[in-house]
């Protein structure tokens, strides 16, 4: 399957170059460049690409404005410059399925494209620790934690293994279920809990741990 990808930067010079590192894949292709949140959100809705790589400060429309925009309409991956802080954590709550910082080599980037684009979200039980850390001693959280309460036993099986950053596919070898069977629990879950996308439910997981089981 080929991943359609739309690169979202206001620096030419930097879209050009990560246009340039994932068109020599072939399992990946890039649709579309936008230059500004509005015109990323703008083409995402008319292309549909899998995958929209997006900076986080961008005239017009800020990146974490777009991503939220775009929540159920694509997955996006933020390119950022900046590590946990507060447009990390404001593109995560806007619903992104991960970020990368721009100094990622070009195979950690292709790789992460691919990641998002089977639907994992791009975070390690190391990544989320930091991220929890981070969010209860500097951002203060909006609204009431959701409840678990009303998932099935195996979905709350599944999200206990999100928290501990495990894929789709390590997920369903360790519950011994197909990976389509894990991916249907995923989607269910985040609907059933109001999460825009797996890094929410993996920062969850990690909040309300060991109360999941």
């Amino acid at each position: 399957m080929t991943v359609r990808v739309l690169v979202a930067d206001d620096h030419a010079a930097v879209r050009s170059g990560i246009v340039l590192i994932l068109d020599g894949h072939d399992d990946i292709e890039v649709v579309g460049q936008a230059e500004d949140g509005e015109r990323a959100v703008a083409m995402a809705r008319d292309l549909r690409p899998d995958v929209v790589l997006m900076d986080i400060r961008m005239p017009r429309l800020d990146g974490i404005s777009a991503t939220r925009a775009l929540s159920g309409i694509t997955d996006v991956l933020i390119l950022t410059t900046f590590d946990l802080d507060e447009y990390v954590f404001g593109a995560l709550r806007a619903g992104a399925a991960g970020f990368l910082l721009k100094n990622t080599d070009a195979d950690g980037l292709v790789e992460a494209v691919r990641v998002v684009a089977r639907g994992d979200g791009l975070i390690s039980p190391t990544v989320t620790r930091r991220l929890i850390a981070a969010f209860r001693g500097a951002v203060p959280t909006r609204g009431p934690v959701p409840e678990v309460g009303g998932l099935t036993p195996r979905e709350r099986e599944v999200l206990a293994c999100i928290g501990r950053g495990l894929s789709n596919a390590e997920i369903a070898v360790e519950l011994d279920m197909a990976e389509a069977t894990t991916k249907t629990h995923v989607s269910r879950l985040l609907n059933k809990l109001g999460l825009r996308s797996r890094v929410q439910a993996a920062i969850l997981a990690q909040e309300l741990s060991p109360d999941i089981s």
